[in-house]
């Protein structure tokens, strides 16, 4: 890859997306960006010459970041992939992470006037060692690509990398991975946690493929192949069955399992395949928007139809039921179909789905 001279970050809102509100412009390309969620003036970004910068639009852009990764030893030594906000400290520092093609996890904390540095884990492959040039024998390391924390246990992350491997990892334990998954061919583009079973998670690569996985379980449950590299899959808020991914070729795809196991439910190409390559999706958590962008720097926003936003309903004489419960229980009889069953069990029935209004 290139590296680019320079970069920005942009922030829109739905009320005007054909300016940004802010515009942050970094001294190398940047390559991910995370909002705080609990101080969303917070914006974290990771740049391709391995530097992570910190910036509080309460300040304002003009002034610079207010932190900023320093030195040989105080970065990373290729590009950052990924950067996530994690949990306040038990003492209330802010911090964050960041994964990247050097092989390491990096933990920062925000203190009074610098980042705190901290390696949480370096990505050896469960490989055999190779012999070095004189004599010693050489750890292969990974390059990470893609990361993403557990909603609900924050110790626990999935790291993607270019070598195919999904880890999953603690924060707690630097020296071993919790499981490993030999998850694709080609390098892991991002993965996914569903937001109503935490135990399902999506991932894809750029080997064609979407795969569907559950905790601990070394195979996967579903495999979409979508015919060209898949840059993102995100898991529908609205939905336990839905997710969407996006692809080279310019196309989006929304998936109910629910409605149909195999193939996607909708397919519609955005951007000609000859002159942009779709990177990356995301739902929006309120309103019924997706929103693409491509390897040109465009973002494009898409409402979904009717179709495509389906909830699970009970009918009258079930009385008042948790929707959160209703989404749940319909992705565990999904998922009942698709595992292994012990002899003599049965699949019991639960929940139907019918079309809102």
């Amino acid at each position: 890859m290139k590296q680019n001279a320079e970069g920005a970050v942009c922030l829109f809102t739905i009320k005007n997306p054909s300016f940004p509100d802010y515009r942050i412009a970094t001294e190398s390309g940047a390559m991910c960006c995370d909002i705080h969620p609990k101080y969303p003036y917070l914006i974290a970004i990771g740049l391709y010459d391995g530097n992570v910068i910190v910036y509080n639009l309460q300040v304002g852009t003009k002034e610079g970041p207010v932190y900023i990764s320093h030195g040989v030893n105080g970065k990373h030594a290729e590009c950052v992939w990924e950067i996530k906000w994690g949990p306040d400290m038990q003492d209330g520092e802010i911090n964050f992470f960041s994964v990247s093609a050097d092989g390491k996890v990096f933990n920062w904390v925000l203190m009074q006037n610098k980042l705190a540095i901290t390696t949480i884990i370096t990505l050896f492959l469960e490989l055999d060692q190779v012999s070095g040039p004189d004599g010693s024998t050489l750890r292969l390391k990974g390059s990470g690509t893609c990361m993403v924390f557990h909603p609900h246990n924050q110790e626990i992350f999935l790291v993607g990398t270019e070598e195919g491997y999904i880890f999953k990892c603690s924060t707690a334990y630097s020296s071993k991975y919790l499981m490993t998954y030999h998850a694709h061919y080609l390098p892991v583009h991002r993965m996914d946690y569903n937001k109503f079973n935490s135990n399902i998670f999506a991932s894809c690569s750029g080997d064609w493929r979407v795969k569907i996985w559950e905790d601990m379980r070394p195979e996967p449950l579903f495999i979409f192949d979508l015919g060209s590299s898949v840059g993102d899959v995100k898991w529908a808020p609205y939905s336990s069955t839905v997710f969407a991914a996006v692809t080279t070729e310019g196309k989006v795809f929304v998936f109910d399992l629910n409605v149909n196991k195999y193939k996607a439910i909708c397919t519609q190409a955005i951007v000609s395949k000859r002159k942009n390559k779709l990177t990356r999706l995301a739902f929006n958590q309120k309103l019924p928007f997706i929103i693409v962008g491509d390897d040109k720097g465009t973002t494009i926003t898409l409402k979904l139809s009717p179709n495509l936003r389906i909830k699970t309903k009970m009918g009258k004489k079930a009385g008042v039921v948790d929707p959160q419960l209703l989404e749940s229980q319909k992705l565990d009889r999904l998922l009942s179909l698709v595992r292994e069953l012990p002899e003599g069990e049965t699949v019991k029935e639960t929940v139907s789905t019918v079309a809102s209004n």
